[in-house]
């Protein structure tokens, strides 16, 4: 499935509601940065405690699901009301191919083994998992989250073959985006906080407001399952940005990258 960019980067170049300030990067409303806050490997304690936390807080997120998890064979109708209240349905491939080299890739199955598995493959694995998500909520436009930040495969890097296919893609390179001007859609640096508190989450979305860019987070866990944060830690983060709605703009890494595409491509008019 190729997804066709063209249409929704001319609407998003031609909205008009973001202000510039000198020569910064321009957030709709004039806001400071843009938040995105994601979560990773289609979990439990994602459905029960995280969504449910955005919910209360009337903020979106993004939910990267690997289509072979459990929780979407067996909750496949919670995901679809996810995405019917709002928020993003990710593509986190089809059964998180990642590296099994070094000790602490045990966990890593023979026939999920990315060092094993060719570009072509990943495509393929790619693409069926998008189709999957577009039966799960009619949605065409899709961003992707490299399994473990890691797109080497057996004969190359992946990254190319896949990113036309996308609006915008995350790779592990730290929570704050430096620049926005040269910032690449389908390099986009994410980072994935384990056992942060609540301020220091914060901290990382106050430094994107000072530099004018982004805070991309990528959580697995929330008070539950594995490579947790706390529901309290997460609860802080999401207080503090409903209170900040005129400072951040917190949305969909979906939203997001179609409105950075935009902007980039006004300025290269």
């Amino acid at each position: 499935m190729r997804t066709c960019l063209p249409a929704f980067l001319l609407f998003a170049a031609a909205c008009s509601s973001a202000a510039m300030a000198g020569d910064g990067f321009a957030w709709p409303e004039a806001r400071k940065a843009a938040v995105n806050l994601a979560y990773d490997d289609a979990l439990d304690s994602q459905l029960d405690t995280a969504i449910p936390a955005l919910d209360r807080h009337g903020l979106k997120g993004s939910f990267y699901l690997i289509l072979s998890a459990q929780s979407v064979r067996t909750r496949l109708a919670d995901w679809r009301a996810a995405a019917a209240n709002g928020h993003e349905l990710g593509n986190h491939s089809l059964f998180h191919q990642c590296s099994g080299k070094g000790p602490e890739r045990s966990w890593v199955a023979p026939q999920r083994d990315l060092d094993s598995t060719t570009v072509a493959q990943m495509r393929d694995h790619v693409e069926v998992a998008s189709t999957m998500l577009q039966a799960i909520d009619g949605r065409t436009l899709r961003t992707y989250t490299a399994p473990c930040g890691e797109v080497a495969a057996m004969d190359g890097s992946y990254l190319d073959e896949v990113a036309p296919l996308f609006v915008g893609i995350k790779l592990i390179g730290g929570a704050v985006v430096d620049d926005m001007a040269t910032l690449d859609p389908s390099a986009v640096p994410v980072a994935a906080p384990v056992g942060m508190s609540g301020a220091q989450l914060i901290a990382l979305v106050e430094e994107a407001g000072r530099k004018g860019t982004m805070a991309n987070f990528t959580f697995h866990g929330i008070g539950g399952d594995h490579l947790q944060v706390s529901a309290e830690a997460h609860e802080e983060l999401l207080a503090y940005l409903a209170a900040h709605r005129d400072v951040y703009w917190t949305a969909p890494f979906v939203d997001i990258m179609g409105w950075v595409r935009g902007q980039q491509a006004k300025r290269g008019d």
